[in-house]
């Protein structure tokens, strides 16, 4: 992956404009409309790996990277049971997702060294969430200036980190932390 940042001159004023060119983005803007079924419920049928970002599975919910992060390290915990709300699942299932991400927290607090989080479920499409029909807890690291003029200009986010690299480092932490 390259970024180009380039120069072009705007004809009809004496000012310069820079353009980031992110050619990787196509493949995912022109399928994403197209995907059937759930991305999580896919992610669970395919191997662990780089393939569908699955950190760790426990026994009701899994830690997956989300795929589009708001910052690097951008962890989900996700239940196996395909529900819309937290009301539709069990007590268990509930427990086990704050769990996971306090665990997420503590990790990504070692490995990456975030001055803050936003941990927290948008349920419905009102209240933000992209995937609505299957309730997941997004764990994000957060560093003072992480939102610049990129992010509250240009609706760009830069990721000083790819997803591979991100899966290969939280991996490796996660399995240091042995559970």
């Amino acid at each position: 992956m390259q970024i180009v940042v380039e120069d072009i001159e705007k004809t009809t004023a004496v000012e310069k404009m820079k353009y980031i060119w992110s050619p990787w983005r196509m493949s995912y803007i022109e399928k994403h409309n197209d995907e059937e079924g759930c991305v999580f419920c896919q992610a669970l049928g395919v191997q662990d790996g780089i393939q569908n970002l699955i950190l760790y599975r426990g026994k009701r919910t899994f830690v997956i990277i989300n795929r589009y992060p708001y910052t690097s390290g951008h962890l989900m915990v996700v239940p196996y049971q395909h529900e819309a709300s937290l009301d539709l699942l069990d007590s268990e299932t509930r427990n086990e997702l704050l769990e996971l991400a306090n665990q997420a927290t503590i990790l990504l607090g070692k490995e990456y060294h975030p001055q803050g989080f936003n941990v927290g479920i948008n349920i419905g499409a009102a209240a933000g969430a992209g995937i609505t029909e299957h309730i997941h807890l997004h764990v994000v690291p957060r560093w003072s200036g992480d939102t610049n003029f990129m992010s509250s200009l240009g609706d760009t986010r830069v990721l000083p980190e790819s997803l591979e690299d991100t899966y290969l480092r939280i991996k490796k932490a996660w399995e240091q932390l042995n559970y």
